[in-house]
């Protein structure tokens, strides 16, 4: 009789906890749908710009008109716009993706087949890195509009995210075609670099600047882009002009000093670097640039210092996981990037175990693969780790990290032949890669 009252009392008490836990995530659910999103201050330089004073009076006029008309969907659109583009502009994602997506979902709940709001909704996962709903949702977009060079765009990201490569370069084309832009030529871009072709990829960037208004956040972003491309291919005196132009057209733009930041690293100039990694995060959001500013601690030796920041990005981006984990709509899947920094402390179960968990959203993408290929490597595992550095190369990369990291897990596993190739060829135009890397890259080659 006692044990029956027992397990009555802890049913209740079950019952009771989960009642309050529904309750609870349901009263949180109300209060994100209800929520009236704001700009956030900037910080620093971005602060003292007409672009901020332009965006604030833009906004404000938009919260006005939808204040006074809820139904307004023109302005929910346009409000969306002005927070995705505020998102690039600060690197503050995780405020600015809920608040944009908050006004697509209340779009769509007046007008399920709204194109800007789908098309909206699809840049929003994938900022969030829920790719296969960012590519299907862009898909369903497409659908209402086959002649939007916009929403082609979307396409190219999001196949490129899954691995769905030649699809990625049909949709690319498709946007040329309708509209060739710096939008377009960015993605031409990217695409040639992910085919190996470094020549190719810095000729389109080239293109998408000159389409580009000078200062405009995504000029300058594809001006970086350009530089990062010189600096895999070795000119770091390219890579550092378009830089300084960046920081020229976009004073403090935190992207160009991250730029110059890895610019430093290479001629060993630890203490600069991490002071442009800390002029970086000055207008950014917090956390911003610390798993950057880790490394350099780590080679100037101050172990210590490093260890602590790797933490503190683990520590946000477990957070930001929890919370995409909870909410299939929103928040930031993180498990390629936690696999990065668990193998910084050298946690190599952990590493792996989200290198996998990147794996079974999207076993087809290049980057993942490689990312799961070298975590069994580090981990002590090289048989493991070749099948996966060969899926990394379905689309012949030239990626002079992926290379070498190849080139290792060859050696390792007594492939001297491909081991020597593949480090040569990541070797050959001493590029600004990871200096740990390239030092037992440049070690292992000669002794093959």
């Amino acid at each position: 009789m006692k044990k029956n009252l027992l397990y009555l009392s802890l049913i209740i008490v079950f019952v009771g906890t989960v009642g309050f836990i529904v309750l609870k995530y349901q009263h949180t659910e109300k209060s994100k749908s209800t929520k009236v999103y704001s700009l956030l201050e900037r910080k620093g330089l971005l602060a003292k710009t007409d672009e901020w004073l332009t965006t604030k009076k833009n906004v404000t006029l938009l919260q006005n008109k939808i204040e006074a008309n809820p139904a307004d969907i023109k302005s929910k659109i346009a409000l969306a716009n002005n927070f995705i583009l505020e998102s690039r502009a600060t690197g503050n994602y995780a405020y600015y993706d809920i608040a944009a997506m908050k006004l697509a979902n209340d779009v769509l709940e007046i007008d399920s087949d709204n194109f800007e709001a789908l098309t909206l909704k699809s840049l929003i996962y994938l900022s969030q890195h829920h790719f296969a709903d960012g590519l299907a949702t862009a898909e369903k977009a497409r659908n209402l509009a086959p002649r939007n060079a916009f929403v082609h765009g979307v396409l190219v990201d999001g196949n490129v995210e899954m691995g769905n490569y030649d699809s990625a370069v049909l949709c690319a084309q498709q946007m040329m075609d309708i509209r060739p832009d710096l939008r377009s030529y960015a993605r031409a871009s990217y695409l040639r670099e992910i085919f190996g072709d470094y020549p190719g990829a810095i000729e389109a960037m080239k293109l998408a600047i000159e389409a580009g208004a000078p200062g405009d956040e995504a000029t300058e972003w594809s001006r970086v882009q350009l530089g990062h491309l010189y600096e895999n291919t070795g000119d770091l005196k390219s890579a550092e002009m378009h830089y300084q132009i960046a920081l020229n057209d976009r004073p403090g733009y935190m992207y160009a000093l991250a730029g110059l930041a890895r610019l430093q690293l290479a001629s060993k100039d630890y203490n600069r670097a991490i002071y442009y990694y800390q002029l970086a995060a000055k207008d950014a959001i917090d956390g911003a640039f610390k798993e950057e500013m880790a490394n350099a601690y780590f080679l100037l030796g101050q172990k210590e210092k490093a260890r602590t920041l790797t933490n503190e990005v683990i520590a946000e981006l477990d957070k930001n996981a929890a919370v995409a984990n909870a909410n299939e709509s929103i928040g930031h899947y993180a498990d390629k990037e936690l696999a990065y920094a668990y193998l910084s402390i050298n946690n190599f179960d952990k590493a792996l175990e989200h290198a996998l968990l990147e794996y079974n959203r999207r076993p087809k993408n290049i980057e993942v693969n490689e990312t799961v290929g070298w975590m069994y490597f580090k981990k002590g595992e090289a048989a493991k780790a070749l099948p996966y550095i060969k899926a990394a190369f379905i689309t012949n990369s030239k990626n002079p990290t992926l290379l070498c990291r190849a080139g290792l897990i060859y050696a390792k596993t007594g492939d001297a032949v491909n081991a020597k190739k593949m480090l040569q060829q990541g070797l050959q135009a001493n590029p600004n890669i990871d200096q740990l890397l390239k030092t037992e890259a440049i070690q292992v080659e000669k002794g093959l």
